[in-house]
């Protein structure tokens, strides 16, 4: 017997979804920094085994959109729904509600089995989680509750496990050895961004987008060059840095985590450009992949 499906991870941002991703794939496919909004596109990790084929999918954190970047990263959540077979909603110590109600009712409704899961309990005591357990099971009555820490592993295994027993039957949707839907290139721009989250402030994270122009594999190389999209031309001097410390830095931590990736030596070209109001424009969010 063999099982397969798609289980999808929706919670608000900052919630650990990318974590717990990582930590079931074994390998970084989401990008995670302790700023909201860190995924912005709906990335597929594929787990394989001998009879089962997990396909597990990241969605952006739960937000009320502000802009029309933010709205396309909400289609990505709602499409989250469609085509589930297992849902996984992610909740921390702490939290009382999801960001936006729809969501919430869609949860609550849902036809197909729920796991909700507890994150963050090392931060945490016996008391506190005892209530918070006692208060999802209130408002989800039809999920199943587990308690984790994504980031120390504690029940990663026991929740991979309920996965396995909950999927249905079917042949597998991709080939064994592979491991995302996404193409090489998105895992470039992904690792670059990844650094602008980590070492820059305020807004500017968030105005960037990342675009890898040129990729070339040779037998012991990666040639890359990738350019860094701002909004506005005094973001491009930020990034940038005083005679160009700052993109050093970026290019220097990306490159290392793209070797670790792609296990070759990494060429790393960065270039910054001016994008006038890209996060508005819905040409320039369909060629970055938001819209469809």
């Amino acid at each position: 017997m063999h099982k397969a499906g798609f289980v999808n991870i929706i919670g608000n941002p900052n919630v650990g979804k990318s974590t717990l991703m990582n930590a079931f794939v074994g390998e970084k496919l989401s990008i995670i920094t302790s700023k909201a909004q860190t995924t912005r596109h709906r990335i597929l990790g594929i787990v394989n085994g001998e009879d089962f084929q997990v396909i597990l999918s990241d969605t952006p954190g739960i937000i009320k959109p502000a802009y029309q970047l933010q709205a396309s990263m909400m289609d990505f959540v709602k499409s989250a729904f469609e085509d589930a077979d297992l849902l996984i909603y992610m909740v921390e110590i702490g939290e009382k509600e999801l960001k936006d109600e729809s969501f919430f009712n869609k949860i609550i409704n849902a036809k197909i089995p729920v796991l909700l899961l507890l994150n963050k309990i090392d931060k945490s005591n016996q008391e506190e989680l005892e209530e918070q357990v006692q208060l999802w099971a209130e408002k989800v009555p039809n999920a199943e509750i587990i308690a984790i820490s994504a980031l120390e592993g504690f029940n990663v295994k026991e929740v991979f496990d309920k996965i396995i027993e909950l999927l249905p039957e079917s042949p597998a949707f991709y080939p064994k050895d592979q491991l995302t839907d996404k193409p090489e290139r998105f895992f470039i721009n992904e690792t670059i961004r990844e650094k602008i989250l980590m070492h820059y402030k305020k807004e500017i994270p968030y105005a960037v987008e990342i675009d890898t122009e040129e990729f070339f594999e040779e037998e012991e190389i990666i040639r890359v060059r990738s350019i860094i999209m701002v909004e506005r031309e005094t973001q491009k001097g930020i990034i940038i840095g005083h005679k160009g410390s700052a993109l050093k830095r970026v290019g220097v931590e990306a490159r290392k985590d793209l070797q670790k990736f792609f296990g070759k030596q990494i060429h790393l070209e960065l270039y910054v450009k001016v994008n006038k109001n890209w996060r508005s424009n819905t040409s320039q969010l369909k060629r970055f992949g938001y819209n469809k």
